[in-house]
């Protein structure tokens, strides 16, 4: 692996390395200035030639680099950073991206888990809708994107409370007359919230649902404060999963159902698509969940997931008893 770039250099007379921001198995990320436009601050990803393979094999996926992180550079949506530039140099490409401020949900995470809390399922919500919403773009484009490394360390939350999608390394696009993806930048998901078919790397086939998959192990995580087992454990040893309200019993049933639902092993025991899956988090549709939950609700829990119908029956109680209790109203002569 070739050496990290070292702050003051300069890319393409434009942008200057300012530090190292993050470190992979296919280069680093740095942030940089664009020394054209004052104030700018950038996210440069690097992705280094793989020297264990023939010459031909690199130039081919140099030439896909660029192909396909056009298709990036096109993408529009606000819970994803905007692609502004790519280009290669000293047998390097790089992508350019906006530079997002703030903390990835993983050290907001740690934080609050430090503390001996965890997070509002309320909060958790509005970051899983707008996950929805950044999947659902992708997944509509055409041919469709897929992510397939969405993990908690690879969402950023802003000052201004939006989440984003802030790594691109393994985005890939989905072609439709073929049975398998074609990969944008080579790698491998975080295993912890990979499914069992994107073990396969490239042999293995992927869609939406796979995002599906990474998307809900992420909220199991964040909700409960600990991981879901590996899939290929979990393919090994069926028993070892635990669901969501064993493990934090106050979370409502209808978003422990869609993610469990979310995290079935094959890919057609999951939601669909990614609105399938939101309106099941909302309680909108049923969760089709594939292997055994928590032990079957108490009354505090039907009262807390239909307080609005708790509310309504208790209304109507009090007017049958001020009803009984009353006198009659005395006849109009």
């Amino acid at each position: 692996m070739l050496a990290p770039l070292l702050p003051e250099h300069i890319l393409r007379e434009r942008y200057r390395i300012s530090q190292v921001v993050g470190r992979g198995g296919m280069g680093c990320v740095y942030r940089a200035e664009d020394v054209r436009l004052e104030g700018r601050v950038c996210a440069i990803k690097e992705v280094q030639p793989d020297l264990t393979v023939e010459e031909e094999e690199q130039r081919q996926a140099h030439e896909q680099f660029h192909r396909e992180a056009s298709v990036l550079a096109r993408l529009d949506h606000p819970n994803l950073p905007k692609v502004s530039d790519f280009f290669s140099e000293e047998s390097r490409d790089f992508l350019v991206m906006d530079f997002v401020p703030g903390h990835d949900l993983k050290e907001i995470m740690d934080a609050s888990r430090r503390e001996g809390l965890q997070l509002p399922e309320e909060r958790v919500l509005e970051w899983a809708e707008q996950l929805c919403g950044a999947l659902a773009y992708l997944h509509r484009r055409d041919p469709p994107v897929l992510h397939r490394d969405i993990k908690p360390g690879n969402i950023k939350l802003t000052p201004g409370g939006l989440v984003k999608l802030v790594d691109f390394g393994l985005v890939k696009l989905l072609a439709p007359d073929e049975t398998r993806t074609i990969t944008v930048l080579q790698g491998r998901g975080t295993a912890l919230y990979t499914p069992l078919e994107q073990y396969g790397g490239e042999s293995g086939h992927t869609d939406a649902r796979s995002d599906i998959y990474s998307l809900g192990a992420t909220l199991y995580h964040l909700l409960t404060n600990e991981p879901p087992p590996e899939a290929k454990q979990r393919f090994l040893r069926p028993n070892c999963f635990r669901p969501v309200r064993s493990l934090r019993p106050k979370v409502s049933r209808h978003t422990a159902r869609a993610i469990e639902w979310a995290l079935a092993l094959h890919p057609d025991d999951r939601p669909p698509t990614v609105g399938d899956f939101w309106d099941a988090m909302q309680g909108r549709r049923p969760a089709a969940v594939a292997y055994p939950r928590e032990e079957p609700a108490g009354w505090s829990d039907a009262l807390r997931e239909n307080r609005w119908l708790g509310v309504t029956a208790a209304l109507l109680l009090i007017v049958a008893v001020l009803a009984t209790l009353l006198p009659p109203s005395a006849p109009v002569p």
